[in-house]
């Protein structure tokens, strides 16, 4: 099925499900996709390793520079901003100079739309090395994704690297002692003929037994919006999705859910 990938480095607004008028930063190569997740959802496509080289990043000198000059020209039109995220072509949190740049962000945020958030959506794979977990702890919504309890579902949805574990990533998600929201796409399906539901009883339960032990400040469900690489997988309904939600408040923890 067709997916898609960001062509700049800036990109947007755009009007999101999750956070309001949102500018986009894409910190990752344009012509695919730079992940250590393989997700059968991603809306950007598959995963293909093969195509990684060293210069594939924009240098933090670039980002910086187009961030300045769109966030300037927002000003002098009077656009509105809600939130500058970083998202794009897979895991933003690979880049190299990932901390210096949250900090020139920060930088130039504070200088033309202090109001507005910052956010950043990762996997949470890297979240062990320092320099992430810090620039993540500077960020307004620290969104850390967590598809399910159990490392064989995981498997089949992320594609994970062959070192990741359910176990320590939940270690490492506590350790942000509740400044983090996360979240968690729900889908359904079959993939290579195999059925993927991370919607049951068995995964929902384990799942919010895990969302204990992190104590997120918020938690975010969807369900996949757009084309996915993989034939075979379901948009779960809004019932479904509005029930999950019911049980998340009721352990206290405040939930969106985008449909």
């Amino acid at each position: 099925m067709p997916v898609f990938l960001f062509d700049e480095i800036i990109f947007g607004p755009v009007k999101s499900r999750r956070l309001g008028i949102s500018l986009g930063v894409n910190l990752l190569p344009l012509k695919y996709k730079f992940c250590n997740f393989d997700c059968i959802y991603c809306e950007c496509g598959r995963t293909y390793k093969d195509k990684y080289i060293n210069d594939s990043f924009h240098t933090s000198k670039q980002v910086k520079s187009k961030l300045k000059e769109t966030l300037l020209k927002m000003k002098e039109n009077g656009e509105a901003l809600d939130v500058i995220t970083f998202a794009g072509n897979g895991e933003p949190t690979m880049h190299p100079d990932f901390e210096k740049i949250i900090d020139d962000t920060i930088e130039i945020r504070n200088n033309y739309f202090p109001e507005a958030k910052i956010a950043a959506l990762s996997n949470a794979t890297l979240i062990n090395n320092t320099k992430i977990y810090d620039a993540l702890l500077k960020v307004d919504y620290n969104i850390l994704k967590l598809d399910s309890a159990f490392n064989k579902t995981a498997k089949l949805i992320n594609n994970p690297p062959k070192n990741y574990s359910i176990e320590k990533t939940v270690d490492m998600l506590m350790k942000f002692n509740g400044k983090l929201i996360i979240q968690t796409m729900f889908v359904k399906g079959y993939y290579n003929k195999i059925k993927v539901d991370n919607t049951t009883e068995k995964e929902i339960l384990a799942w919010v037994e895990l969302l204990k032990k992190i104590n997120p400040k918020k938690v975010m469900i969807y369900t996949i919006d757009r084309d996915t690489p993989s034939e075979g997988l379901q948009k779960v309904d809004e019932r479904k999705l509005n029930e999950i939600a019911d049980l998340i408040k009721s352990q206290g923890f405040e939930t969106q859910v985008s449909k």
